[in-house]
């Protein structure tokens, strides 16, 4: 999988192929939470929570490394603007096995937090 095969999915809001590019022991950091998510299990469900929370999601810049890169996105919740980075992170195996999101402003970080608690809690009481 590649850096392109995963930017594809999250502009097509396609779940199933946004995991496709991720290996089975994958390390997601969240901007806004400290624990680690570690799995494809854990990661699939806070990637289809953001899929609810994060609109008119567009990539505006991509930069490269040898062994991943970084995808700068801007979105909107709600009225607020957020502006972001997806850091990828490739093995030998050309599966992402390391996948960091920062994102600013702070305000925009807060509402991202209280959405997305908001929408996880839900779904674990239901």
């Amino acid at each position: 999988m590649t850096i392109e095969a995963f930017r594809a999915a999250v502009e097509a809001y396609d779940l199933d192929a946004m995991m496709d590019v991720f290996a089975e022991d994958v390390k997601f950091h969240s901007p806004i939470v400290y624990k680690t998510y570690e799995g494809k299990d854990e990661l699939r469900f806070v990637l289809a929570g953001v899929m609810q929370v994060f609109e008119d999601l567009a990539y505006v810049g991509e930069y490269r490394s040898d062994t991943g890169g970084v995808l700068h996105f801007r979105a909107r919740i709600g009225d607020r603007e957020i502006d972001g980075i997806d850091m990828l992170e490739f093995g030998a195996d050309n599966l992402c096995h390391e996948f960091t999101v920062m994102v600013r402003p702070y305000s925009s970080a807060t509402l991202l937090r209280e959405r997305m608690a908001a929408l996880l809690q839900a779904i674990t009481e239901s």
